[in-house]
């Protein structure tokens, strides 16, 4: 019961908007997440938008938190919004489900770079115009290294190389038995830990998405190395000693060296970091270094009556001019290859220095291998991986036939 009032109570609020004042301006709705620095860069372009297009009124609908729940109730109750801003890693169930219209025909594929449209093609049709490329990098503490005499990362550093290094930084400054400083952080998303497993030929999915691989070797030896720098090298913090900070509360204190994250953190470090910093790549494994070229990008309802307007205003957001607006925030790495290699992004005067980085990575990664049913897969992960992450348990005993047999349902 108390579904069905909340549905109503959506579906009132949603159909209020499609009253207008002026009967001659077609009104279209679009969806977004977003925090406010994000919110501030969208409404001012949705403001143009609506000049250059004096018949068309965008309905905007933030969704601040727990989009994609509140999104399957839209798309539920037959209320889809004409435009919806998505990412590659929550398509494939929409995809499988007609909710999106195939947009390969109206797209310059020379524009975007080929991975970021890769990671919007489910089963041969393109559902979504990128906006950015999502990929991991090194945050590295620069004043952290010089003060340990220790050479800044290279594009060639390996697995081996980032432990020792980790090992080397690892201190506690006060001998009163606890660690002041860590060599990197440790986080329990998927997206944090696959790349480890890429990069030593591994994964959790196939890229053609019919086979589990979590069970090769390769993986379970990736997964083990992953643990250990938290559980038997003790580089990185245990939950307890994170307490409820953050990796990236931690990196700007300056008690983790490097933190593995992505373009999204650049903001609120070049915000509240007081130290030198800049990033590096992923570390190399026996396969390279290989991390998520992921993407988040704008797709139109199949059910919209007006798919001609929504399709304005998505190559609108899709135009040099808006993608702009979203790289000087430093927010996203943009998925327009003449916006990613301009001055806008690359500029050497702003931290990171290196920012070409996020770049020259893309060739060598790849998107996520998502089905339909990724999101049970990662809770079904998330659930089994907690004794390894915790030390209880190897990850030879995590992996086994069960979850297997749990993964491949």
């Amino acid at each position: 019961m108390k579904k069905f009032f909340a549905l109503c109570l959506i579906a009132t609020i949603f159909l209020s908007g499609c009253v207008s004042n002026n009967t001659n301006r077609t009104i279209i709705k679009f969806s977004s997440w977003g925090s406010q620095s994000e919110i501030s860069i969208i409404k001012p372009l949705l403001e143009e938008f609506e000049k250059q297009n004096p018949d068309i009124k965008v309905d905007f609908i933030h969704i601040p938190q727990n989009y994609f729940q509140k999104l399957h109730l839209l798309v539920a109750s037959n209320l889809t919004p004409d435009a919806v801003f998505i990412n590659n890693l929550n398509l494939p169930m929409y995809a499988e489900n007609g909710i999106f219209r195939d947009l390969s025909k109206y797209l310059d594929k020379n524009v975007f770079f080929p991975e970021a449209l890769e990671a919007f093609r489910y089963k041969g049709k393109l559902y979504a115009i990128p906006r950015d490329v999502s990929n991991l990098v090194v945050y590295y503490n620069k004043d952290i290294f010089d003060r340990n005499k220790i050479p800044y990362p290279d594009k060639n550093w390996t697995f081996n190389e980032f432990l020792q290094t980790c090992r080397r930084i690892t201190k506690d400054l006060n001998n009163d038995g606890k660690t002041d400083i860590y060599g990197t952080g440790f986080e329990e998303a998927p997206l944090f830990w696959l790349p480890w497993l890429w990069s030593n030929g591994g994964g959790l999915i196939s890229k053609d998405l019919n086979s589990v691989i979590i069970n090769k070797p390769e993986s379970i030896e990736s997964l083990q190395f992953y643990t250990d720098l938290r559980n038997k090298y003790h580089v990185a913090p245990s939950k307890s000693a994170a307490g409820s900070s953050t990796m990236a509360q931690l990196f700007i204190q300056g008690k983790i060296a490097m933190h593995i994250s992505g373009r999204w953190s650049t903001p609120k470090y070049r915000k509240d970091i007081g130290f030198n910093w800049d990033i590096a790549r992923f570390p190399k494994g026996k396969a390279g270094s290989i991390v998520d070229c992921d993407s988040s990008g704008w797709a139109i309802s199949s059910g919209s009556k007006h798919p001609d307007k929504a399709l304005k205003l998505i190559k609108f957001f899709a135009g040099r001019q808006s993608i702009e607006k979203f790289a000087e925030s430093g927010l996203i790495v943009p998925a327009r290859i003449d916006v990613a290699n301009s001055d806008i992004f690359l500029n050497k005067n702003i931290k990171p220095e290196n920012s070409k980085i996020f770049i020259d990575i893309i060739p060598d990664s790849m998107p996520t291998p998502v089905t339909g049913n990724y999101q049970e897969i990662t809770d079904i992960i998330n659930n089994k991986l907690e004794p390894l992450w915790s030390g209880d348990k190897t990850a030879r005993q995590v992996v086994d036939e069960d979850l297997v047999n749990l993964l491949r349902q």
